[in-house]
């Protein structure tokens, strides 16, 4: 019988996660306890952590105690940026968030992935970058190595397999773009009938 994946022989690579365990286990611990415990309003704060642990965080940016970041020294975010309750940013490679960037509620961000063809089940990682002005909307997938173009958004739920091109509205699984977005857009234009 043929074996397709074989977890026994699974290893990560050396300097994968960008810094030592050691490292990784104080963020992790830091984020499980004074990071998502500290009260909403204490945005400055989440910040500070983040940008203790290596993250390049702009000023204004509004993060959620519930929101996730694995690795903050690859976590780059513009100015003025919001990040919603339960978001996650799996970022085992850079993730950059631009300028007046808007993430709604659990979106996730995934840079990893794993070698399907391969018994060992190889982990990778390709960057993603959302560009100034965009919006996600609710639990929406960004799959790694894609970019999102600058005010483009996002539709609710969507499933972002390939890169979206700025300026437009973009709905579905997978997500593809429908329209131009217009200036006093409303909110319903996030929606998955665009």
């Amino acid at each position: 019988m043929r074996r397709y994946q074989d977890l026994e022989r699974f290893a990560v690579p050396p300097h994968f996660r960008g810094r030592g365990k050691i490292m990784v286990q104080l963020w992790w611990t830091v984020q499980a306890t004074l990071f998502s415990a500290s009260p909403q309003f204490l945005y400055g704060f989440r910040r500070f952590l983040l940008r203790l642990f290596g993250a390049k965080i702009g000023k204004g940016v509004l993060i959620r105690p519930t929101a996730r970041v694995t690795y903050p020294w690859f976590l780059e975010v513009g100015d003025h940026t919001w990040i919603g309750d339960d978001t996650v940013l799996y970022n085992l490679a850079p993730i950059r968030l631009g300028s007046h960037v808007a993430l709604a509620h659990g979106v996730y961000i995934c840079t990893g992935f794993h070698e399907i063809d391969t018994p060992t089940f190889d982990i990778g990682a390709a960057p993603v970058f959302i560009e100034d002005e965009a919006w996600l909307a609710n639990d929406c997938f960004i799959s790694p190595g894609v970019t999102v173009g600058q005010g483009a958004v996002i539709g609710a739920r969507s499933t972002v397999l390939k890169d979206m091109p700025p300026g437009m509205v973009c709905v579905g699984y997978p997500c593809r773009p429908v329209r131009p977005r217009k200036q006093g857009d409303t909110p319903k234009a996030c929606g998955a009938a665009a």
